[in-house]
């Protein structure tokens, strides 16, 4: 990983090898499945089975997706659109939790084996759910970096102390990130986001205690 003075992560980062996790099966909807995370975050989709032997192929938010690797446990949801559809009583259920026996990278998805999952039906069925894991789970970034997640929802302030709005996203453009800020609380809401890149030349200071970020912009750039 090259350094970088100013370089947002995004919501997970990294590579690993093997995540060795000897424990029990858990039974879906049972006493013995973990709380949901309060600070879960969302850092992949499953794209289906891989292989017959109940491996998943994930593809992750990320292009160094080291939260799924650094947590042995992904925490599943359902596909958005299983929300509102109709129940199926021959759908088997989604496991609230995947301990995960191994993961490794296989181009630009990763692929897993849990626990859980002991065919390929059982990995088929969750095509489409959303793996989350606990923000607490992610690797410590090095100085100077940050994960995106942490960024979203700081409010963006100039050199004079005023409020430019809150960051709503960050954009990849390839040597650097750009935080987009959407207006703050008493701005006009139908202005257009503002684009600030994330390097040194434009960021004096993150302070993500203070939920804030202290920039030399001005409104009118």
């Amino acid at each position: 990983m090259a350094p970088a003075p100013r370089r947002p992560r995004a919501p997970s980062a990294a590579r690993s090898q093997a995540v060795d996790a000897p424990v029990s099966p858990l039974v879906p909807g049972s006493a013995d499945a973990p709380p949901w995370p309060a600070d879960a975050v969302e850092v992949g989709r499953v794209l289906g089975a891989w292989g017959v032997k109940g491996a998943i192929k994930v593809k992750p938010f990320a292009a160094d997706p080291q939260a799924l690797f650094s947590s042995r446990r992904w925490f599943v949801a359902p596909p958005e659109r299983a929300l509102t559809a109709p129940a199926s009583s021959a759908a088997p259920a989604t496991p609230p939790v995947l301990r995960v026996v191994q993961a490794r990278e296989q181009g630009d998805a990763i692929v897993a084996s849990a626990h859980e999952l002991s065919d390929r039906d059982a990995a088929d069925a969750l095509k489409g759910a959303r793996i989350f894991v606990s923000r607490a789970s992610f690797p410590t970034p090095d100085a100077g970096e940050y994960y995106w997640v942490d960024l979203i929802g700081l409010t963006v302030l100039d050199r004079q102390q005023r409020c430019l709005g809150t960051v709503d996203g960050l954009i990849e453009t390839g040597p650097h990130c750009v935080l987009s800020v959407r207006a703050g609380p008493g701005q006009a809401t139908d202005r257009p986001p503002t684009l600030i890149p994330f390097v040194d030349a434009y960021v004096d200071r993150v302070d993500l205690a203070a939920r804030r970020i202290e920039v030399d912009w001005g409104e009118d750039y």
